[in-house]
């Protein structure tokens, strides 16, 4: 007589990552048919064990998708495979966004190799990543994808990711500390963290080259020590003519003072409205700001109005139009 099987086991890290799924709003079923696949209705199909790879994880493919969602924003729950294509000119860099977005959150937790990607995308962008001369993931802030995994880093924490992603990731790393360092659990690294309370960052830069760090660090809001080696939220001196933050977002209308000295030099750049003057604008934003390749830059800038002289590099104001635009955590 066959005894009465009552519960059923359940690997522990699988059940983490489906319960931080379903707190997301995502249903996970497996399926022989799909290695992964959102059907923007809810469920996300993922291969059964056999179909994939021996270094990937039930874990590992949920967390790389919701980094996809991440990418593409709350809209993207309810469109086929996030919005992608898989094969269309669009399909590297948003790979690309999910990849730097991945690379960052598990990084926050050692976990980047356990969770590193198995598609051919890991050897042609995941590794590089750890080859970056100034080793920040993020530093090509001109880079379409980093500007995305940027907006993709800032949504982590914020309905519906937030707070079951970062506790899924930190719950794995608790798990990992139990278990005997064998083959893919041999991979994952201590947690580091950061004395400002930010996470640690892999920049080679300290506090005290940080654009942010003025009286006090603008990201952690409070007094660092500049010897501190870089955060995450590092970013190098600033040079206004790569960015264009503050013209995009900081001002829809540029006011010229009757009496800036800018008058005599800048001629018909400036339109008189009656009472009062301003840049000429284009569309929404001053018709002097130009994209030229992968940067934005002021065409009038050593001539700029003392409205946009009082603008102050890497102040608080900068750090808010940066983060508008995608270009700083």
């Amino acid at each position: 007589m066959g005894r009465e099987v009552t519960h059923r086991y359940i690997d522990p890290l699988a059940q983490i990552w489906l319960t931080c799924a379903q707190r997301v709003g995502l249903r996970v079923a497996r399926s022989p048919d799909a290695y992964a696949h959102s059907d923007g209705r809810g469920t996300l199909a993922i291969a059964t064990d056999e179909h994939l790879d021996a270094d990937d994880s039930l874990a590992q493919m949920i967390f790389h998708e919701l980094c996809h969602s991440l990418v593409e924003g709350e809209d993207s729950f309810r469109t086929p495979d996030w919005g992608m294509d898989n094969t269309g000119p669009d399909h590297d860099w948003r790979e690309h966004a999910a990849l730097r977005t991945q690379w960052m959150l598990a990084g926050r937790h050692g976990l980047r190799d356990f969770f590193a990607p198995t598609t051919d995308f890991r050897t042609s962008f995941w590794n590089q990543l750890s080859n970056i001369a100034s080793g920040d993931a993020l530093a090509d802030r001109s880079d379409r994808s980093t500007q995305h995994a940027i907006a993709a880093l800032r949504r982590s924490d914020k309905h519906p990711w937030g707070p079951h992603l970062g506790a899924a990731l930190a719950a794995t790393a608790q798990v990992a500390r139990h278990v005997p360092r064998v083959e893919l659990w041999a991979t994952i690294a201590d947690a580091r963290t950061h004395p400002s309370g930010l996470p640690a960052g892999d920049a080679s830069g300290t506090c005290g080259t940080c654009a942010w760090n003025g009286a006090k660090c603008r990201q952690a809001e409070r007094k660092v020590d500049a010897a501190w080696p870089a955060c995450e939220r590092f970013e190098p001196a600033l040079d206004c003519q790569d960015c264009g933050a503050c013209c995009r977002e900081a001002y829809h209308s540029v006011e010229v003072k009757r009496r800036d000295p800018c008058r005599a030099k800048l001629g018909d750049w400036i339109v008189d409205r009656g009472t009062y003057l301003e840049l000429r604008r284009d569309g929404d934003h001053c018709s002097a700001l130009h994209r030229d390749d992968k940067r934005y830059l002021c065409v009038i800038y050593d001539d700029r109005p003392r409205t946009c002289r009082d603008f102050t590099n890497a102040s608080a104001h900068c750090l808010t139009a940066r983060r508008r635009v995608g270009l700083s955590l």
